[in-house]
């Protein structure tokens, strides 16, 4: 990779709803708690030195969720970064319940996302959440009852952009008849596309899509991913990272770590162009996983 200055601006810039710009790579923030998801991070102060170093390396973009410690990534943030850069945007969201590390139980009940909206906005200490997510659709409450309270928290002046994790076409569709949806969070990398049509849809109607968990499954994956990645002088995060800056305008990869090395690496991804030849071979990654 040519050694530019590290900067997230150089993945160009997404718009969420027409009223807030963000470079195109941000920062996952669930890695920064305790293993399990669960509880303080090993090393604090590590922790939040990633956070400020983000922000150093012009990341606007922040994504977290109450779930995640619970509670303990958005403390964190507001540690490490209040009183907050005008640019940042912090995203977060609502909808899981945390029972123990590694478990997670459904509850968009419109009463908890209620609750858990007044939690966020005091740990992030904010009086208004720029990007609010449904974590997940709850498959015992109405869908749109979700989706209506959280238009309400908006008129409330609490929330200002509306935003789905883990949906589908469908779900988006009903949500848009709702309140308008600026962001759609959905796992996603060159080797795992199921939700194609979900990217498709996004860009045709200017909603930025948030992949996670953007590194491929599997040896096909991952030998293709290390043989173009030493081509590059690159590591297989970078590459990953750089096919999914390459597959979409709408494109928003919020990489996540626990470490600044790492966080570095994720960035300089940012300014990694991949040739044509390589981003189709890397596309047709799932084909060759089917085939086996």
């Amino acid at each position: 990779m040519n050694k530019e200055p590290l900067s997230a601006s150089a993945a160009g810039d997404v718009s969420l709803g027409g009223e807030i710009s963000v470079h195109r790579l941000g920062f996952g923030a669930m890695r920064l708690t305790g293993e399990g998801i669960w509880g303080p991070p090993r090393d604090r102060k590590a922790a939040l030195a990633v956070l400020r170093r983000a922000v150093e390396l012009d990341i606007n973009f922040i994504d977290t969720a109450d779930s995640y410690g619970p509670n303990v990534s958005e403390e964190l943030i507001a540690e490490a970064l209040f009183p907050y850069p005008a640019d940042l945007v912090i995203a977060t969201k609502g909808g899981w319940n945390r029972p123990g590390p590694n478990q997670w139980t459904h509850d968009a009940t419109p009463s908890h996302l209620r609750k858990a909206v007044e939690g966020s906005l005091k740990r992030l200490r904010l009086d208004r959440i720029d990007v609010y997510q449904l974590h997940i659709p709850d498959p015992v409450v109405s869908f749109e009852a979700s989706v209506e309270t959280l238009a309400q928290l908006r008129n409330e002046g609490k929330i200002r952009l509306v935003a789905l994790s883990n949906v589908t076409q469908e779900h988006i569709e009903r949500a848009r008849r709702i309140v308008p949806i600026v962001s759609v969070q959905n796992r996603y990398s060159f080797a795992d596309r199921e939700w194609d049509y979900v990217v498709d849809y996004c860009e045709r109607n200017g909603i930025a899509f948030i992949p996670w968990f953007p590194l491929g499954a599997g040896k096909v994956a991952g030998d293709m991913l290390n043989e173009i990645a030493q081509a590059h002088r690159a590591s297989p995060t970078q590459v990953a990272l750089a096919w999914l800056l390459r597959r979409s305008p709408i494109m928003l990869p919020i990489p996540g770590t626990s470490s600044i090395e790492h966080l570095e690496q994720n960035v300089a991804a940012a300014s990694l162009r991949l040739p044509d030849e390589d981003y189709q071979k890397l596309s047709r990654v799932p084909e060759l996983l089917a085939s086996q």
